[in-house]
């Protein structure tokens, strides 16, 4: 009895660490793919599966505005197949995913967590903040322009009830 207890055991332990769907794991890679496949079908609530908790608001942020967008930029969300995706680069609980845009040449890392044992896309708005910022520098802007920016940004935010609403809702 002891026997058929224990290999019962050693086989459910064995189903459940060879699943490799985004609820219980997979690589951060294949989670990113998923991600965007799921953007450039404009299935944000698919994408939100693959998504960190925290990118709830950023991703509630882009569904509002795909609904409100006019359909010739519903269409251009993200087209996957311009997209290159490197492999990723695993440190402990936290990932990097290289994505090039194969028309401009143009890279951008994407970041990934692992949220409750399984890879998540971060997309919150401070992820997406750090990657803008990675961008204007390599553009040439040095870290006054971009301070400058942010606080411009910044005042236009504060004088806009409207956009101030919004912003704490990101935060």
């Amino acid at each position: 009895m002891k026997k058929i207890a224990f290999i019962v055991a050693a086989i459910s332990l064995i189903v459940i660490s060879c699943n490799t769907s985004p609820f219980t794991g997979g690589n951060p890679k294949d989670v990113l793919i998923k991600f965007f496949d799921a953007l450039s079908r404009r299935d944000v609530a698919t994408a939100r599966t693959y998504a960190t908790k925290e990118s709830e608001t950023m991703l509630n942020l882009m569904e509002m505005g795909l609904k409100m967008a006019p359909d010739s930029v519903k269409n251009k969300v993200i087209d996957k197949d311009r997209l290159q995706i490197g492999d990723a680069v695993v440190s402990g609980d936290n990932a990097t995913v290289p994505v090039k845009d194969k028309p401009s040449g143009e890279m951008t890392t994407f970041s990934l967590t692992k949220e409750s044992g399984a890879w998540k896309v971060v997309f919150d708005m401070t992820s997406m903040m750090n990657m803008g910022q990675n961008k204007m520098k390599e553009k040439g802007f040095d870290q006054k322009k971009i301070d400058k920016i942010m606080n411009d940004m910044k005042g236009v935010i504060d004088s806009n009830p409207e956009l101030r609403k919004l912003s704490d809702s990101l935060q």
